[in-house]
């Protein structure tokens, strides 16, 4: 019997080094992306692993990533990882060797995936619990749908015999239930030395990371296999049927955990959720809602059915109708908006605002219960409290070259189908009469109008079109 090798091991709390696997092409995505750039709610696959690793503070993260995945080192300049090039695809094994250099001895190494993003951190701490500094831990599960996973065979006593991809399981051992989900954590030093040992007797030549579990049970090494308490969490993303797998099931995560929070969701199946949202007490979020965050929600704030925010703040008790677009713009409380609303960048509105039908407000601010209702375009503005700006109105802001801006003071009020063309003030109190096209200031409390004279011809006749000869 082999002696029992313990001149590797590790304390229990020794460092952390971290090393995700990236280097997939994802032939089967037919895609010019690399596999894990992806987009899962809108972030590529391998920034939620990222996102996930950092939360386990590890001494050091390091990325294994393929030849021709420029664009994702580029995407993650500014990640505090170490890179490694696997130039050629020959297995997990050997891509775990790209990193292995740089990793300490007496460090422990978890290896994580770049395209399995929906891993719980309660599962890996679990994971780094059991492992300790002596053994080799991995994380199984046990999927409804088991194709494609290495199957997890134990003995009579249920110890951990080995682990068998499916392409070179028999019959029997392809009816296991427990899968390998491919994450693993064990002392560097004995990983380094399992690595080395490894050789590519399978069908595919490759240098399989699984063997390593049959070194380690050779060596003596205890092989400890922690289940998931959920199998979306070692959900692999290979094609577009994953793809859309993964993103249904954050769906339904993000959608209880707004839940659990308080929020009323009328169909949590018809919410989406890409980006950190914070909430209030009492929101509630009709069907069809698309949140992009940062988005905050403040109390009681209602967001209508086909609504989409992104990069927005929403104070309490301000309503959202149907089919507002709202982006990078900051609601004060007590406002109503839309339905058919567009708030664009730079958008701030005071508490009270009412803004309607068919409104686009845009780097404008607009003060406290002011009103927009009707097919309104204000841009580049700032409007006082209490103002009142008609159906039709239109802040003329542009030249052709240049932008510029509008001021209408607290108290005016802008008859319908006015143009306001500007560099332009109007004045507190006044009054603009509609269907104006103001190109000076107007004066405060005031009416101003620029009208043309209308004018009737008598003898005028509508054109009328004749018929083709024949």
């Amino acid at each position: 019997m082999p002696r029992k090798d313990s001149s590797e091991r590790v304390p229990k709390d020794a460092p952390l080094s971290i090393v995700i696997l990236a280097a997939g092409r994802g032939t089967r995505m037919q895609s010019d992306l690399p596999k894990v750039m992806q987009p899962l709610a809108g972030a590529p696959l391998l920034s939620y692993v990222l996102e996930l690793a950092a939360q386990l503070e590890p001494a050091m993260t390091y990325v294994v990533y393929g030849d021709g995945a420029e664009r994702m080192r580029e995407h993650f300049a500014n990640a505090p990882v170490h890179w490694a090039l696997q130039a050629e695809q020959l297995g997990t094994g050997h891509a775990l060797l790209q990193a292995m250099p740089a990793v300490p001895d007496n460090h422990r190494v978890l290896v994580l995936y770049g395209d399995v993003p929906l891993l719980r951190i309660e599962s890996l701490r679990e994971l780094i619990a059991v492992a300790g500094g002596r053994n080799l831990a991995l994380l199984s599960a046990a999927p409804a749908d088991t194709t494609g996973y290495g199957r997890i065979v134990r003995g009579a006593r249920g110890a951990l015999l080995r682990i068998v991809e499916e392409r070179d399981a028999t019959a029997r051992e392809r009816s296991i239930r427990e899968v390998n989900s491919g994450v693993l954590l064990a002392p560097a030093g004995l990983m380094r030395k399992w690595l080395g040992q490894l050789r590519p007797r399978n069908a595919q030549r490759e240098y399989y990371l699984t063997d390593v579990v049959a070194l380690a049970l050779r060596a003596r090494t205890r092989v400890v296999a922690v289940m998931a308490d959920d199998a979306a969490e070692v959900q692999g993303v290979n094609d577009r049927l994953q793809l859309a797998e993964a993103e249904a099931e954050y769906r339904r995560r993000r959608a209880r955990a707004l839940m659990s929070q308080g929020v009323t969701l009328i169909d949590p199946a018809r919410l989406d959720v890409r980006g950190e949202v914070t909430v209030g007490r009492d929101v509630l979020l009709d069907v069809n809602v698309v949140l992009h965050g940062p988005v905050h929600l403040a109390d009681r704030v209602r967001i209508g059915p086909n609504c989409v925010l992104a990069n927005a703040s929403v104070g309490p008790g301000t309503v959202l109708y149907a089919n507002c677009v709202v982006q990078n713009a900051q609601i004060g409380g007590g406002c109503e908006i839309g339905p058919f609303t567009r708030l664009r960048p730079h958008a701030r509105l005071a508490d009270g605002v009412h803004l309607g039908n068919f409104v686009e407000v845009k780097n404008s601010v607009i003060g406290e219960r002011s009103k927009v209702n009707h097919l309104s375009y204000v841009g580049d503005s700032e409007i006082g409290s209490r103002v009142n700006v008609g159906a039709g109105t239109i802040t003329c802001n542009y030249d052709g070259a240049n932008k510029w801006r509008t001021e209408i003071g607290s108290g005016a009020f802008i008859g319908s189908g006015c143009m306001l063309v500007a560099p332009v003030k109007v004045g507190d109190g006044a009054t603009i009469g509609a269907g104006s096209t103001i190109t000076s200031d107007a004066p405060a409390g005031k009416l101003t109008l620029a009208r043309s004279r209308q004018v009737t011809i008598e003898q005028w006749e509508r054109p009328i079109k004749r018929p083709p000869k024949p």
